[in-house]
């Protein structure tokens, strides 16, 4: 028999996609079910996946985890998030429940620009404090992949403080993280009356230091009519993408803007939000590689439209889902409940949701060929529920589901 470190047993059933690409359309409801499966680990990586009596008698364990009746999937893969900030914006949420709009509050001094003053008035150490704390949450919850925007410093210095963190956070904490640079996500209040100026202080300082120290990965840019339009949001990507960075844009979220269209020529690898997304926008996702990045908690939490989902994935597009988790629009950690939420508000299937939060979520971080479904050769990221049925995972909502989470073969969470 061969030796491996770890195998995981007792489950009810095995559940997950497979691929390196993402599945779009119709094959979002393609998911291997393993009844009893079970998982073989060896270090970092998956060695095997398949049903508990064909593992046992291949493989001798130093250790068997018990899914104890529950049903095991791929760790979620968040990969739109804002989690690091300071402060917190109750006070919008109160305006918000007594009728004011999320663009009123962020044209009145609200907004993005409220945890800009909170964030740069930070410090490292506090940043990293309480971005830690968040992932902890969302490690919890099931997460296991971690997709983090800068964006809340609007210049250099707090700019790069706030990548600085991100990567701090990439090397210390266990989930796996992807740094993304979002330094155009709003304008700030210095540069109100320049914009253009600030256009040039991305392209000219920030971007260039970005690159020369490696941290991130991505770019993205916050294309609306009150931040960055379409030939501002296209010369800043290419900027980036030019530079060697990959790319993705927060797209149509409150005004149609032709977003979705941009990300498609650019060969942006997502496009997040779509609440106000074209027909034309929808047909260039539905043939295109870029996946649309959908974030039901922002539609839920600021009482707005949901974006077209059934549309989407009718047409032909790779939907993904991610909590967006910011102080101001989703404030939550929690991919289950987004999950719920995408089954309730954007009529989507179980099946769709898994390989939304999974699968294709891997795909917009460039990362499907290590992650994001239980594979051989893949990181061995394991959520392990509660429930023996993948289909109650949206189903039974409010509470926290997960029993076991191992990342990158290591028990990280037990409850």
């Amino acid at each position: 028999m061969e030796k491996v470190d770890i195998l995981v047993l007792g489950s009810e059933q095995l559940v997950t996609a497979e691929g390196n690409t993402s599945l779009r359309g119709k094959d979002m409801r393609n998911l291997k079910v393993i009844k009893r499966g079970a998982i073989a680990i060896r270090g970092e990586y998956i060695v095997e996946v398949g049903t508990e009596d064909e593992l046992k008698s291949r493989y001798l364990p130093d250790k068997i985890v018990d899914a104890e009746g529950g049903c095991i999937t791929p760790g979620f893969v968040d990969a739109h998030t804002h989690l690091v900030f300071a402060g917190s914006r109750e006070d919008e949420f109160i305006m918000r429940i007594k009728g004011k709009t999320y663009k009123e509050i962020a044209l009145s001094g609200g907004g993005i620009n409220a945890t800009v003053k909170a964030t740069r008035a930070a410090s490292e150490e506090d940043l990293l404090d309480s971005a830690w704390s968040r992932l902890n949450t969302a490690v919890s919850c099931g997460t296991t992949t971690v997709g983090i925007t800068s964006g809340y410093g609007l210049d250099t210095e707090n700019e790069l403080k706030m990548l600085r963190v991100i990567l701090t956070l990439k090397e210390e904490h266990p989930l796996h993280i992807v740094p993304i640079f979002l330094g155009a996500h709003d304008i700030p209040p210095e540069y109100k009356e320049k914009k253009q100026e600030y256009i040039k202080l991305i392209i000219k300082e920030m971007l260039p230091k970005v690159v020369e120290g490696k941290l991130a990965k991505f770019c993205d840019v916050f294309c609306e009519p009150h931040t960055f339009n379409i030939e501002e949001t296209k010369r800043i990507l290419m900027t980036a993408k030019n530079a060697g960075l990959s790319i993705t844009v927060h797209a149509d979220e409150l005004e149609q803007t032709g977003g979705a269209e941009l990300a498609v020529e650019l060969g942006a690898r997502s496009a997040s939000h779509l609440i106000k997304v074209s027909e034309k926008g929808i047909s260039a996702l539905a043939k295109s590689d870029t996946v649309a990045m959908l974030l039901p908690g922002v539609s839920f939490f600021l009482k707005m439209d949901f974006a077209p989902a059934r549309k989407l994935i009718d047409s032909g597009a790779a939907v993904a889902l991610a909590t967006d988790t910011n102080p101001g629009s989703s404030y939550t950690e929690n991919m289950q409940i987004i999950m719920t939420l995408a089954c309730l508000y954007l009529n989507m299937l179980p099946e769709e949701v898994l390989i939304a939060s999974t699968l294709n979520g891997a795909v917009a971080l460039n990362l499907a060929d290590k992650l994001g479904t239980l594979e051989a050769g893949k990181f061995a990221d394991i959520a392990i529920w509660r429930e023996n049925d993948y289909r109650k995972l949206p189903y039974h909502f409010g509470v926290n589901l997960i029993k076991t989470v191992i990342k990158a073969g290591e028990v990280i969470v037990q409850r």
